[in-house]
């Protein structure tokens, strides 16, 4: 089987994590895309999240209309409250699968070039093989120079222009992947009630709206 893991924090999943999936899906034959909400991502540990239980169930709505796409509790919260880190979720993944299955890692460019700061990513990138998703204000430069810094002696020539063959695995670049917009610009505009339809799936659209999520917070009148 060819699987990839697609992780992040999914707050809220939107029109482009699918549209990557699915393009990946297709030029690289993928049977199965894990989508892994981050119960505890160690680069937000201070920053306020939707609770796991409402990411991870917009993303089981969001995958429900392709066999492919997976939702995953790979990385639900525990509760000693340990960040997950990528490269112990894709050991675990690794040793779960036959010699014979192939692993990718779908991320985005904008991930991908704050790889200096994961932990042991010399490491996965030697475990996995990667797929980027690239877009059209980004350069294949940026990668190249990404991997420059942190594995200069780790890269062993191109193929093309899609393609950067690793010590131990390869790097894929996918271009072309429409992303209309990002979570944040997402939970702002529900924030201020304009419409988003279009850039989130429509039950999550739904499920957004039935929770109150994103809404500001109320503040309750003072007591004189």
């Amino acid at each position: 089987m060819n699987i990839a893991l697609f992780g992040g924090t999914f707050d809220p999943i939107h029109a482009g994590h699918l549209r990557a999936a699915q393009a990946a899906a297709r030029k690289f034959r993928l049977d199965q895309i894990l989508f892994v909400p981050s119960g505890n991502p160690p680069h937000k540990l201070n920053n306020h999240l939707t609770p796991f239980s409402h990411r991870y169930s917009m993303v089981a709505l969001a995958c429900g209309g392709d066999p492919r796409l997976v939702p995953s509790l790979l990385e639900a919260p525990t509760s000693d409250g340990r960040p997950h880190f990528s490269i112990n979720t894709a050991a675990r993944v690794k040793r779960s699968l036959s010699p014979r299955d192939h692993l990718y890692f779908l991320i985005g460019i904008d991930a991908f070039l704050d790889l200096p700061h994961w932990k042991e990513y010399r490491r996965l990138l030697d475990l996995v093989d990667f797929i980027v998703v690239s877009r059209p204000r980004f350069s294949n430069n940026e990668i190249a120079e990404v991997l420059s810094e942190v594995a200069p002696r780790e890269v062993r020539g191109k193929s093309g222009s899609d393609k950067i063959h690793l010590r131990k695995s390869t790097l894929h670049i996918l271009p072309g992947v429409d992303v209309p917009a990002a979570s944040s610009q997402i939970r702002t505009a529900i924030r201020a009630r304009r419409p988003v339809a279009g850039l989130v799936p429509p039950l999550v659209k739904e499920y957004i709206l039935k929770e109150g999520l994103y809404r500001p917070v109320r503040m309750g009148k003072k007591r004189r």
